[in-house]
């Protein structure tokens, strides 16, 4: 009786790592690559002794210990031991994302994951297993796009470090950056990616401009630099979600008997236009926050439906954040984010 229930169990254990070979593979090869990065770690305290690493640098690690005590003293960030080591890249880039959407359909493809759900885009620690993924969903038909991640949240599941790269940004850029992956381990709605990333993008950009704010002043240029390149940014958040709007409109007038060519025309015709009128908007960037979103598109290398979709991930929601925050919430983050990590369960 025993051994037959043991000769089930390897049965079913053997289906199982069939079924799932591909995950299993996935998932080894990510925790080869996070653990690297782990291994390979030294304590901040260690680097900020050390007299050959620069003093510049220094000063930048010293901040991000600096936006961490403001992010959990003064917004109610969950305290964590993140940033508390350092990984030093030696300039390559160490992760890669694959976004794709379907072609006449702003429709992210999702991936799922244990644990933690639903993801509309899937990273890569190996560069050459991040284009095998790109390539295949080409092959499907699908939109893609391949980005390099300059940051990442584990969740609270490892302590993440501070990345070499993240000390290239301003300190605008690297506050917003920091209290972003904080927000993630602090509240994180399995299931519901464009509830996360928003959250985390709102929460970024309201406690960078704080902190900056409480610490050079309100007239600074340090907080004036960063507000106006916050202000232009949302001008061209609004301008790029008029556009898929405005895609969306026409992929709904798609139909079985209209021509690929016609598609295809139209598409293009629309995404040209939507590139090119964003030098209409009045506001330009500063030097705080140059505005590298639009510098990567030209008429001869246009965005498609990846780019359009990962923007709707991380800024479709953000008038929906700030109403309910000054509305409801007279503009006391403290209180907003007790209510939302009391109404949401998080991981």
């Amino acid at each position: 009786m025993i051994k037959k229930i043991l000769l089930a169990l390897l049965g079913i254990c053997m289906v199982l790592g069939i079924w799932y070979r591909e995950l299993i593979g996935y998932g080894w090869m990510q925790a080869k690559g996070q653990f690297r990065i782990l291994w390979n770690t030294r304590p901040v305290e260690e680097v900020l002794a050390d007299a050959s690493f620069p003093d510049s640098l220094k000063r930048k690690i010293e901040l991000i210990q600096e936006i961490k005590r403001y992010s959990i003293d003064s917004l109610g960030i969950n305290p964590s031991k993140n940033y508390t080591t350092f990984y030093d890249q030696h300039g390559q880039p160490i992760l890669w994302v694959v976004v794709a959407s379907e072609k006449y359909r702003l429709a992210a493809k999702e991936w799922g994951f244990p644990v933690i759900g639903m993801f509309a885009y899937k990273g890569f620690f190996e560069k050459d297993r991040a284009d095998q993924e790109l390539n295949a969903l080409k092959q499907q038909g699908f939109d893609t796009r391949l980005n390099e991640v300059s940051a990442w949240s584990t969740l609270g599941f490892f302590r993440d470090p501070i990345l070499s790269s993240m000390l290239k940004r301003s300190e605008g850029q690297l506050a917003e950056l920091i209290i972003h992956e904080l927000t993630h381990g602090t509240l994180f709605v399995k299931d519901n990616l464009e509830y996360n990333e928003n959250l985390a993008d709102f929460v970024g950009e309201y406690g960078a401009l704080k902190f900056l704010t409480q610490k050079y002043g309100a007239n600074s240029p340090e907080a004036l630099g960063y507000l106006d390149a916050k202000q232009y940014g949302e001008k061209y958040d609004e301008h790029v979600l008029r556009g898929t709007q405005k895609l969306d409109s026409l992929y709904a007038t798609y139909n079985p008997q209209t021509p690929e060519r016609v598609k295809e025309d139209r598409k293009w015709q629309l995404i040209a236009q939507i590139v090119e009128t964003v030098d209409t908007l009045e506001t330009r960037p500063s030097a705080e926050k140059p505005n590298p979103k639009k510098r990567r598109f030209t008429q001869q290398n246009l965005p498609n439906n990846a780019y359009f979709v990962g923007y709707k991930t991380y800024r479709q929601q953000q008038n929906s954040f700030r109403r309910e925050f000054e509305e409801k919430f007279n503009s006391n983050f403290q209180q907003y984010l007790t209510y939302l990590k009391k109404t949401y369960p998080s991981l």
